[in-house]
């Protein structure tokens, strides 16, 4: 097994541990907030499926950019919320609730839009690109829908044993992530900073900006809400993201250190955005 089998096998491994225990601290409850709420689960869907897809789609036809560039927003605009995005939304204010809702609804959603939206990017680039639901839906069921669900079932079943064990299997979790990381950054670092001189780095900056601003509108009335869509708007999951370029493009190396300089901006600039919401909420 390579080095970076090695690491992708462990990031996976973080993110499904890092899902089971928010399951851990979650409830029944919490997986049916957005089902149970259809005009707010309405605004998220437009917010994160309709307006950030137009917004990629306008940037890649507008401006000069690389192709791995506009590959990777596109294919970011188009995918789900990270697995992980709950614990962050949580610590900025954000509803629990509303969190945990959101992640199940959008990796639901996104079993279906994923290559509906693909396709429509084919036709409006004219390029030969598809995605199956299938690679999606076990993607989106392995990272996010089983841990979570397996998490929720041993609360409910052992709910001492569950509150006992959310924070070591949390901490766990975030240290391998954050490792992971690492790794992958110093092997891409030369590729990342080509990156900054070709205009990549203000088109990331503009869609996570426009983002957190369209999530933050369309959250609603509730401040706690606002700021789970804003994040939720603004950060993309990576893996269905590389799924779908590798499906189209075989060996497209050059995407990789684009998602990682979306990961990096989008890390940075969510900063003021949490600090400016624990403030205010």
């Amino acid at each position: 097994m390579t080095a970076q089998s090695l690491i992708l096998l462990a990031l996976k491994a973080s993110i499904v541990l890092s899902v089971f225990a928010i399951g851990l601290v979650s409830r029944v409850d919490d997986t049916l907030f957005l089902l149970r709420r259809p005009k707010l689960l309405l605004r998220s869907v437009v917010a994160i499926n309709v307006v950030m897809p137009i917004v990629a789609a306008a940037m890649a036809w507008i401006f000069d950019l690389p192709e791995a560039v506009e590959m990777s927003l596109v294919a970011l605009a188009v995918s789900p919320v990270p697995p992980v995005l709950p614990k962050k939304q949580v610590k900025a204010h954000g509803e629990p609730s509303y969190a945990i809702g959101l992640l199940v609804g959008a990796a639901l959603v996104a079993i279906l839009f994923v290559p509906v939206a693909v396709e429509l990017v084919g036709l409006v680039f004219q390029l030969p690109v598809q995605m199956s639901p299938w690679p999606v839906a076990k993607l989106v069921f392995a990272t996010a829908l089983a841990p979570l669900l397996a998490g929720v079932i041993v609360r409910r079943l052992m709910p001492a044993l569950a509150a006992q064990f959310a924070r070591p299997v949390g901490h766990i979790a975030n240290i391998v992530l954050v490792l992971c990381f690492l790794a992958v950054l110093v092997t891409a670092l030369p590729a990342i900073a080509d990156l900054f001189g070709s205009g990549a780095f203000w088109a990331v900056a503009g869609f996570i900006a426009i983002g957190l601003a369209v999530g933050h509108g369309l959250g609603g009335p509730d401040p706690q809400n606002r700021t789970v869509l804003a994040l939720a708007t603004a950060t993309r999951h990576p893996g269905v993201a590389m799924a779908i370029t590798s499906a189209n493009f075989p060996g497209y190396r050059e995407v990789l250190p684009a998602f990682l300089l979306y990961l990096l901006v989008g890390a940075v600039l969510a900063i003021p955005y949490v600090m400016w919401r624990k403030r205010t909420t």
